[in-house]
C-alpha cells in the first residue's frame, strides 16, 4: 500500500476523540464505500480525505474537520437517506466537499494515490 501513515486518534492531544470514534469511522466507512463506492462520482475525494484525515502528519483541526465530515458519510442519519435514487448522497457529498475545500491545502498526492490504489483494489476484488 502506499500511504501506511495512518494517526492514532486515540493517543493524547486528540481534542476529545476517543479510540472507539477512531474505530467506528474506520469500520464504518470502509464497510459503506464497500457497498456504494460504484456509485459515488466522489469516491477518490472520500478516499483521499480519509487517508489525508489519519495521516500522523495531518494538523489536529484538519483532521477534526475530516473526520467530522467522514462521521456524517458513515453514520446512519442524514438529511437526505443515502438509499434514494440519485439524490441520496448529494448531502454527503456537500458536507465533505466542504470539509475539503476548507483543508485542500494538506490533502496531499500521496493521499489521491493512496485512494486510487484503494478504488483498484475495490474493483478487482483484491480488498
Amino acid at each position: 500500500m502506499l500511504f501506511q501513515r495512518a494517526a492514532a486518534w486515540g493517543h493524547g492531544g486528540t481534542g476529545g476523540h476517543s479510540a472507539g470514534d477512531e474505530a467506528r469511522v474506520r469500520h464504518d466507512f470502509w464497510a459503506k464505500v464497500g457497498r456504494v463506492a460504484s456509485r459515488l462520482p466522489l469516491a477518490e475525494d472520500f478516499l483521499a480525505a480519509y487517508y489525508c484525515a489519519f495521516d500522523r502528519a495531518t494538523p489536529l483541526q484538519v483532521k477534526a474537520a475530516l473526520l467530522g465530515a467522514l462521521a456524517y458519510f458513515v453514520l446512519p442519519f442524514d438529511f437526505v437517506p443515502d438509499f434514494l435514487p440519485l439524490i441520496g448522497f448529494t448531502d454527503d457529498a456537500a458536507v465533505l466537499l466542504t470539509a475539503l475545500r476548507l483543508v485542500a491545502g494538506h490533502v496531499r498526492p500521496e493521499h489521491h494515490a493512496a485512494a486510487r490504489e484503494a478504488l483498484e483494489r475495490m474493483r478487482t476484488g483484491r480488498g
